[in-house]
């Protein structure tokens, strides 16, 4: 059995001053009470929301401040990594409670709660 990640998990960043929340579009066509996550779903705005306040060094808004919080806008290029080697929604793995995200600005983001859905394996 593997726990997969839902529409509506909690997420938190290194960086951030607030938790987010993980939004997952009903394109994959699972047919469950949420959308279960994939690794895809790593868009900024449209997955991902801000984290309240960021405090990265390595963001230009945060450097440009003096270190002061500025508004987040995570900026993400990569997948979630790893994903569930054994469960495909859509042709992509599953996220699963373990999987991580980076933020270009060097912030870990991770799920602290999945809104968890149990797929047997």
């Amino acid at each position: 059995m593997g726990c997969m990640v839902c529409g509506g998990a909690k997420l938190t960043c290194a960086f951030g001053l607030a938790p987010s929340s993980l939004l997952v579009l009903p394109e994959n066509k699972v047919v469950t009470s949420m959308p279960i996550a994939t690794i895809a779903d790593n868009k900024p705005i449209v997955n991902i929301l801000p984290f309240g306040g960021c405090t990265s060094p390595s963001n230009p808004q945060v450097a440009a401040a003096l270190g002061s919080p500025m508004p987040c806008v995570p900026v993400i290029v990569v997948p979630w990594a790893p994903g569930s080697p054994t469960v495909l929604i859509g042709g992509k793995p599953a996220l699963n409670q373990n999987s991580k995200l980076m933020c270009n600005w060097g912030g870990v983001i991770q799920i602290v709660n999945p809104g968890t859905m149990t797929i047997s394996v």
